[in-house]
């Protein structure tokens, strides 16, 4: 036990803080009943969590250069489980919110730090056995999130899906105080806290424009400040990380084409596959009647699908060019939302089932070359940075995907429910109750079916054009360049179109550096 107490201790908190994104996707209608959440409340306990993890990651891992990486990892585990016992204990929808955002902030720590722990704790034919098991473990997280979720609050209330934590995180932080090794970078620079505090700003601020943009409209003085203030920190954000010696974000990686497209393939495929899923459980929830752990098992398609192919077939998948998987994997995806956007007011749950499971398809396909291709995209020295990088940008395509498929969805309800004045005599505040799980009263069966069908199925069009627009993008950011390939054989790696198979041994997992180029740079990032 004692040998793989290490990979035990990173798998436990990895575990928990990726099941946390997904796991109160089956939970949203009783949450919102529960503590008389509105529609922007719901939004918010899953927009929090995941800005937080978009916001606070560069800057954790910076940290945990200097004071120490297992330091940092069970001070993570130990906010994570506070802030769970907080979730689970809350008295209403505003302390939720702020208890999530909290416990993305520890599950930031452990997140930024998890790859970099294994790499000192392991080597030779052990470590690849480690990083291989990681994968997986990251893999299960999103496949058992909506099962989970829907058996704990069928049974056991929504509160038990953040108290089920506190026993892991116990566990987890035992074993690493007990087995992590500790490391620092004895060369790392000053922490970047003007960076971080922008960008933290910048896409707060965003989601909040998004978000609050539906419900006061475009041109309320909340949403305009909002949209101010995202414009002048996204521009101190940018004249600081150019100017900074330490930068959270090393800018000149932009120009690489390659790597813009990595990270842009990450927004697109965390926007595109899993922004919608909460509003599909709304729909199988609190219209066809279904429980938690029902809503949950027809999400299990998706899930299923995409951890077959990505364990079966990453090898393969690692030694195509790299846009193969990427490109085609996001269209996949586009096709598979749009193949679920065929809903109308007799429709069924077995409806979306070919659709969840096409777009499983393609996450599958995608999931397992993206952090290998960001580190091949950029010189050895950057690839903590790059992996950094794009679990940030995953986190953040996925927070604004949120908010703007919500908008879709509500003006989608409020256009149904418009066209019947006389049995709904205020549209846009029907559509609020609706898309909070709590269906205005006097609204019928069939209208109420028709409607939500309406705005789930422009979601879906929504995610499913996205992922075809960003899979083109990709595919041309992406594409071989003759000039690179001479440079792809310099010091810097790849600037380009690598295939991920050079970067990764087993086909999902980045191939780890060497410890002392652990220590040398912030390669803390998964």
């Amino acid at each position: 036990m004692r040998k793989w107490g290490p990979l035990v201790a990173v798998c436990l908190g990895v575990f928990m803080l990726l099941t946390d994104v997904s796991i109160v996707i089956v939970a949203l209608p009783d949450i919102g009943t529960g503590l008389d959440m509105d529609f922007d409340g719901l939004q918010w306990v899953l927009d929090g969590y995941a800005l937080a993890l978009a916001a606070l990651l560069l800057g954790l891992g910076a940290l945990a250069d200097r004071a120490g990486r297992r330091r940092v990892y069970t001070a993570g585990l130990a906010v994570f489980a506070l802030a769970s016992l907080a979730c689970g204990l809350a008295p209403d929808g505003t302390t939720l919110v702020v208890a999530r955002i909290v416990q993305a902030g520890g599950g930031a720590a452990m997140f930024a730090t998890a790859m970099a722990l294994l790499n000192l704790a392991y080597r030779g034919r052990d470590r690849a056995v480690a990083f291989g098991v990681w994968g997986a473990v990251s893999g299960a997280a999103a496949a058992v999130g909506p099962v989970a979720g829907g058996l704990l609050t069928e049974y056991l209330g929504w509160r038990s899906i953040f108290l089920v934590n506190l026993p892991l995180a116990v566990a987890g932080a035992v074993l690493a105080r007990r087995t992590l090794p500790e490391s620092r970078d004895p060369g790392a620079g000053r922490l970047d806290l003007p960076g971080a505090a922008a960008f933290t700003l910048a896409a707060g601020a965003a989601v909040l424009a998004l978000i609050r943009g539906g419900a006061d409209g475009w041109t309320s003085p909340a949403v305009l400040g909002a949209g101010a203030a995202v414009a002048l920190a996204l521009t101190v954000f940018l004249l600081v990380e150019r100017r900074s010696p330490h930068p959270l974000l090393d800018l000149a990686l932009f120009r690489r084409p390659a790597f813009t497209g990595v990270l842009l393939c990450g927004a697109v495929y965390s926007a595109a596959a899993f922004s919608a899923l909460p509003y599909t459980s709304l729909w199988l929830q609190s219209v066809l009647g279904l429980g938690p752990m029902a809503a949950g098992l027809t999400m299990l398609p998706m899930s299923a699908t995409a951890f077959t192919v990505s364990a079966l077939a990453g090898r393969r998948l690692a030694a195509l060019p790299t846009a193969v998987p990427l490109a085609g994997g996001l269209a996949v995806i586009g096709l598979g939302q749009l193949l679920q956007g065929v809903l109308d007011g007799s429709s069924g749950r077995a409806v979306l089932l070919p659709g969840l499971a096409l777009a499983g398809l393609g996450v599958g396909a995608v999931s397992p070359i993206l952090a290998s291709a960001a580190m091949a995209a950029v010189p050895p020295e950057r690839g903590g940075m790059a992996g950094g990088a794009l679990n940030t940008f995953r986190q953040l395509g996925q927070a604004l995907g949120i908010a703007v498929l919500g908008l879709v969805l509500h003006r989608g309800l409020g256009d149904a429910l418009a066209g019947h004045p006389a049995v709904v005599p205020a549209p846009d505040a029907a559509a609020r109750a609706l898309g909070a799980g709590r269906p205005p009263a006097g609204l019928s069966e069939g209208l109420l079916r028709t409607a939500f069908a309406t705005g789930l199925d422009r979601v879906q069009l929504t995610a499913g054009l996205t992922a075809l627009a960003g899979a083109a993008l990709v595919a041309v950011l992406l594409r071989r360049r003759p000039s690179a390939a001479a440079a792809g054989a310099g010091p810097a790696g790849a600037g380009t179109a690598t295939t991920a198979g050079t970067a990764s041994a087993d086909g999902g997992t980045p191939a780890p550096l060497a410890p002392a180029e652990v220590n040398r740079h912030r390669v803390a990032r998964p």
